[in-house]
């Protein structure tokens, strides 16, 4: 999610990610380099070596956040965390909100970050990015494959190196499932939200509650997306759910249901809310800041809403 966009190494302020026909259609992540544990990929798993850059309000960039906490890579992975409220700039660096600022190069901007790496960029200016400080330069920004390295390639520096989201035996169909709720729910949501026309945006909330009442239907089944162990296709979900009802419900106009309405997907999200770890790096006034006080095309005004109130430590009961 970013406002803007590099070209040639200059920003520039322009909405970039409509088609003529006012779908939304998400430009690719173009850093995909990977941090491996015996360093055969020319990026070696080394404590303090890489530092993560994210906001708490994006979704994407919170699943790294939440396996960098769930791992316990708290001490091997520095972080910085960008002011929630995307500016004319993009994502700006500040201490406002309990945010982290730049402790590498004491950058304003992500972008500066971004042409650090390549002087010349051209893209988007996303979180998350995960940098190495060694050879100075974005290792990668695509976030599902940042959450597979943090799961497996750190696990030597690791508190919780026996916590695997990502086992070999079910690689396949935890794929599967990431794939399946990726374009309908994790990315519905923005198809929804940010539809410039009634057609793209009729199609877009259709398939999002088509995929929602799907997994609403299984998790009444099975206790997570791929069974009875908790998976980084939770996690992926996880992120997108737990700003259902504070944002996109409002915001993005995904309102034929709120997430409370869907009694298994709503317990399944306090579930791993509740998990160790991961409340802390929950931050509603993040999430809030971003999309209602952040994206002055929806929300012309900035006016942040006083509600939901909303309950994620209640009982959960999954474990019927």
């Amino acid at each position: 999610m970013a406002l803007g966009k590099l070209i040639d190494g200059q920003w520039i302020t322009e909405w970039t990610e409509r088609d003529d026909s006012g779908q939304f259609k998400r430009m690719p992540t173009l850093f995909h380099n990977w941090i491996t544990a015996n360093g055969s990929s020319g990026f070696k798993a080394e404590p303090g070596r890489y530092h993560l850059y994210v906001s708490l309000g994006c979704p994407w960039a919170h699943r790294t956040v939440l396996l960098r906490s769930l791992k316990g890579l708290q001490d091997v992975i520095s972080l910085s965390i960008v002011d929630p409220v995307i500016s004319d700039q993009g994502w700006t660096f500040s201490e406002r909100f309990g945010s982290i600022p730049d402790s590498l190069y004491g950058a304003d901007y992500l972008w500066q970050i971004y042409t650090r790496a390549k002087a010349d960029y051209s893209g988007r200016v996303t979180v998350p990015v995960l940098w190495d400080k060694q050879t100075q330069t974005i290792v990668n920004n695509e976030s599902r494959q940042i959450i597979q390295m943090l799961n497996s390639d750190f696990n030597e520096f690791a508190a919780f190196p026996k916590r695997d989201f990502y086992p070999e035996a079910l690689r396949p169909a935890i794929d599967a499932a990431i794939d399946a709720i990726y374009q309908p729910i994790n990315n519905g949501v923005y198809r929804s939200g940010f539809a410039a026309s009634q057609t793209a945006y009729n199609s877009a909330v259709t398939e999002l509650f088509e995929a929602l009442n799907h997994w609403e239907g299984v998790l009444g089944q099975q206790r997570y997306l791929v069974g009875e162990q908790i998976t980084l296709a939770d996690w992926c979900m996880f992120t997108t759910l737990f700003r259902f009802d504070l944002a996109y419900h409002g915001l993005f106009k995904t309102n034929l249901k709120r997430l409370v309405d869907f009694p298994n997907l709503w317990a399944y999200c306090r579930e791993l809310y509740q998990q160790p770890g991961v409340a802390e790096w929950c931050s509603i006034e993040h999430v809030k800041q971003l999309y209602y006080a952040g994206l002055p095309e929806l929300n012309p005004n900035g006016i942040v809403p006083a509600g939901p109130d909303l309950d994620y430590g209640m009982a959960h009961g999954r474990d019927r």
